[in-house]
């Protein structure tokens, strides 16, 4: 974890912590300074990832939560709250996909994915919204957005739709919550490799992708540490509806 203490005293409330970029922004958060709440659906991967944290010096708590069930969110940012404080910073990265023609997408496929994606990034930022007006402590909140958001890619309909939603919202809670102190921001990834996708890296319809970005290479998750600090602090204080892209140069590559 990083030695920067720029979060010290803050509260952090990290969704979809229990894998992949929320396992990694959790870790970023604490090395930081910050106190972060963990919440996911799989609790026992959860409760392995507050220990690490405890064993680097950190402070962290969990809660389980489904994004997508409005009594679970306000449990969920209840438990974070009661355990760690008031919440200063929501970092709202739930997320998940299906891969399939548009033409094959069934409505069960678009219900799943719009509802973590979108509907679930509506409920838990603005629990937490209420949270941080209430206090009075204003706050920032990071929606994890994508390069899809403003471009297009084949068989995930549902998801490029949800994701272009969260940049509206993101625009649309920042819009109304400024009064509040509270900024809301955007980090769009691009193609990013995890224990997931590697595989396909190594095709050649892998290769060929990374062959259209101009940095010729995926993201590591390190990519996003900088712009992840930057929002979460006050060093963005005059940001509020931005999205911040990072995808080696990919939105601006030619056609």
């Amino acid at each position: 974890m990083t030695s920067h203490r720029t979060l010290e005293g803050k509260v952090a409330l990290v969704t979809g912590a229990s894998s992949g970029l929320g396992r990694h922004f959790a870790r970023v958060l604490a090395g930081a300074g910050a106190k972060v709440g963990l919440a996911a659906r799989r609790t026992d991967a959860l409760a392995t990832l507050a220990e690490e944290i405890d064993a680097l010096g950190g402070v962290a708590a969990l809660s389980k939560l489904d994004v997508t069930d409005a009594a679970s969110v306000t449990a969920a940012v209840a438990a974070i709250a009661r355990d760690l404080g008031p919440i200063d910073i929501l970092v709202n990265n739930s997320g998940t996909s299906v891969a399939k023609s548009v033409l094959e997408q069934t409505e069960r496929d678009w219900d799943d994915v719009v509802d973590v994606n979108l509907k679930g990034a509506f409920l838990v930022a603005t629990e937490v919204a209420r949270q941080m007006r209430d206090h009075k402590r204003g706050g920032s909140i990071i929606n994890i957005e994508s390069i899809l958001s403003f471009r297009q890619a084949g068989h995930i309909a549902p998801y490029a739709a949800s994701k272009a939603g969260l940049t509206q919202l993101t625009r649309s809670m920042a819009l109304e919550l400024a009064r509040y102190g509270i900024r809301v921001n955007g980090i769009a990834p691009g193609y990013f490799a995890t224990e997931i996708n590697q595989g396909f890296f190594d095709t050649e319809p892998g290769r060929a992708l990374i062959g259209r970005i101009p940095q010729r290479r995926v993201g590591n998750y390190e990519d996003l540490d900088g712009p992840l600090l930057l929002l979460a602090s006050d060093a963005s204080r005059y940001m509020n509806g931005s999205t911040l892209v990072v995808d080696g140069g990919h939105l601006c590559s030619t056609l």
